[in-house]
């Protein structure tokens, strides 16, 4: 380690870490592992993300001030360790603050809390409620770090200008972002531009350290990176998994820090971005939940055949089995094509047949049913006995179920509660059916970096060009109930993703009956969606948990294109 003040020199090391919520003692496991990595390679400083003591988010466990109590004692112990003359740290964790908890960022270094800041803009939207558990903070100044004046600012203190203003003006020499920022389909190049408008504004290098993984629905790819004084990227990341990014620095004839020294690697885009984040999150959150594996049905579609290959590339072909439920309306060719899903990746699969449980319903029902039709409710039986069989299987071996609906299906209700949306986590839950075909497509031409199934096709060619179905009477596909996915899906992205209103969807060129009864599906079915199972979010508005409609809902049907 050089000593900044006299050489002109710093070495700053962005451990982009991923912590589980709550496992306080794995946590300082990964921070003071990466310290000793970063330590080896010549650190000054070693920064890690936004709560990385607790992992982001905690929600309301920071209301328990016994789980407070256990963070400070963390914390002071490892602060402790810094005594050692190694690289300083700055961790983030909830701290108590006469008598508030707030967000804050702690420089720890030669054996005690050397500074403390916190974070301001506490966010209340989308998936996040931390004005609702921390008090925000005053506006900071910068902390010294060996003579070294750093600015603090925490995650959505970008947001505005006001506290990188007040940074600059306090005389800070370069700024440093602990942050948990999530993946989105469309949020990358938004969180690169927003940075460089407060570094255009300052005239000052910021380095930004993203948390990576899984945690619940959310998924944080990391990506951490540096933007220079002079707006060029001077240093990024990998996406989607743990890094430490070492940066030198030295100081200029202008007395502005330059970037000598960092690596680069090329975020993903596109199906490789979402498919990576689909991986990462159902990994962690099995892993992370201590599930031995998974169990999902195989119907030969392709919705559960993306999802058994997602289920592969993120744990292993041995931690995946796929069940194939045939009923009397089961084609030949979906039970060969669930067998090809499975033999392509290598996992396991059993085949129960569910007519006896059919012809036990019927057996059984047929007093009160008598002198009605069949209708749905014989189909609908027909998803809950698959269901209900999935569950017995999870019992009693432990794995986690996957439903293996989308986002376009749980949108407008196509699915049948305590049957198709039985299971722990639906992987595809905020995957519109377009992008489904997209991602299969594109994984049978690519291998994940981040996988752990086979290379080559793992998708069956006749699962992409058959039509979709639910089989559960003869000749059915997808399109009888529901518009072409072409269609429907372009009208979902304009109601769920964008608040267009129905006359801008219309003025795209969609005929209005078909806009208007979209929009009565989709909120008719916000109470199937209320019971839907956790899943990856990848868009910045998916259907569930921060975006709710009414139950007893009266602006549906009628509502014409006046909106």
């Amino acid at each position: 380690m050089s000593d900044p003040q006299t050489t002109g020199r710093l070495s700053v090391a962005l451990a982009q870490m991923n912590p589980g919520v709550g496992d306080l003692s794995g946590n300082i496991d990964r921070i003071r592992s990466a310290r000793a990595e970063a330590a080896a390679r010549g650190a000054d400083l070693v920064a890690f993300p936004e709560l990385s003591v607790t992992g982001y988010p905690p929600e309301d466990l920071v209301r328990k001030p016994f789980f407070l109590d256990r963070v400070e004692e963390a914390v002071r112990a490892l602060a402790a360790e810094t005594g050692d003359g190694g690289p300083a740290l700055l961790v983030g964790a909830p701290w108590r603050d006469e008598g508030l908890c707030r967000n804050a960022v702690l420089l720890l270094d030669r054996g005690g809390i050397a500074a403390t800041r916190y974070k301001v803009d506490l966010p209340s939207d989308g998936p996040f409620d931390e004005a609702g558990v921390f008090a925000p903070g005053p506006m900071p100044g910068p902390v010294n770090l060996r003579g070294v004046r750093l600015g603090l600012p925490v995650g959505d203190d970008l947001r505005s200008p006001d506290v990188v203003e007040t940074l600059q003006e306090s005389g800070a020499e370069m700024l440093i972002v602990p942050a948990a920022s999530p993946f989105a389909a469309d949020g990358s190049d938004g969180r690169l531009q927003l940075v460089v408008r407060r570094v255009t504004e300052a005239g000052l290098p910021l380095l930004y350290v993203n948390q990576v993984g899984g945690q619940d629905e959310l998924v944080f790819d990391g990506a951490s990176f540096v933007i220079a004084a002079d707006r060029s990227l001077a240093a990024q990341a990998p996406a989607f998994e743990e890094h430490l990014l070492l940066t030198r620095w030295e100081r200029g004839e202008d007395d502005l820090w330059q970037c000598r020294e960092a690596g680069t690697a090329a975020p993903p885009e596109g199906a490789e971005a979402v498919y990576g984040a689909l991986v990462l999150g159902l990994r962690d959150y099995v892993n992370k939940n201590r599930f031995p594996g998974v169990i999902l049905g195989l119907s030969g579609g392709i919705d559960s055949a993306l999802s058994a290959a997602i289920a592969v590339d993120a744990l292993g072909a041995e931690r995946v089995h796929g069940v194939m439920l045939p009923s009397p309306h089961t084609s030949a060719e979906s039970r060969e094509d669930a067998a090809e899903t499975a033999e392509l990746l290598g996992c396991r699969i059993d085949t129960i047949p569910i007519s006896p449980a059919m012809q036990a319903f019927d057996a059984m029902l047929a007093p009160a049913f008598a002198g009605r039709d069949p209708d749905v409710t014989e189909e609908n039986l027909q998803a809950r006995i698959r269901g209900v069989t999935l569950m017995a299987l999870s019992n009693k071996f432990g794995a986690l179920l996957l439903s293996t609906g989308n986002k376009s299906e749980g949108s407008v209700g196509y699915a049948t509660l305590y049957g198709d949306m039985c299971g722990g986590f639906a992987v595809l839950k905020d995957v519109y059916k377009t992008t489904v075909y997209e991602l299969a497509r594109w994984r049978n031409a690519h291998m994940p970096a981040i996988g752990r199934g086979p290379a080559g096709r793992v998708v069956p060619e006749r699962v992409l060009a058959k039509a979709p179905t639910a089989e559960l009477k003869p000749g059915q596909t997808d399109q009888d109930s529901l518009p072409p996915y072409e269609v429907l899906d372009d009208i979902l992205a304009g109601l769920v993703d964008r608040d267009r209103s129905l006359r801008e969807i219309v003025a795209r060129g969609h005929d209005e009956a078909t806009v208007t009864a979209v929009w009565t599906l989709l909120q008719k079915a916000e109470f199937k969606r209320r019971q839907a199972p956790p899943g990856p979010r990848i868009t910045r508005r998916p259907s569930d948990r921060e975006r709710r409609y009414p139950l007893a809902n009266g602006f549906i049907a009628g509502s014409g294109t006046a909106g």
